[in-house]
């Protein structure tokens, strides 16, 4: 998926993932492209977007942490984040 789950708050996301989930089969993995915001309070591109997404849809950008507490509460495990060249990652969740 990508740019989806930043639309979406909590609850909305894990619903989406929860229903991805029950369509997988048990080996399965999700891969959510989207930016991931770093901790603490150094300048990052996805912080504006956080507050972006927040008047505009209701949704957020997130950190490695609020993305692995989505995915664990949806039945995923987080099992990597792989950054690229620009400024969204691919997070990889595998079914449990």
């Amino acid at each position: 998926m990508k740019h989806i789950i930043h639309d979406w708050d909590d609850e909305r996301s894990m619903k989406i993932l929860q229903n991805i989930r029950s369509a997988m089969n048990e080996n399965g993995k999700v891969l959510i492209c989207e930016m991931v915001v770093p901790e603490g309070n150094e300048p990052s591109p996805s912080k504006i977007l956080d507050i972006q997404m927040l008047v505009c849809t209701g949704g957020k950008e997130r950190t490695e942490d609020e993305f692995r507490r989505l995915l664990e509460s949806s039945g995923f495990r987080l099992t990597r984040i792989i950054p690229t060249k620009s400024p969204v990652s691919v997070i990889e969740g595998e079914r449990i």
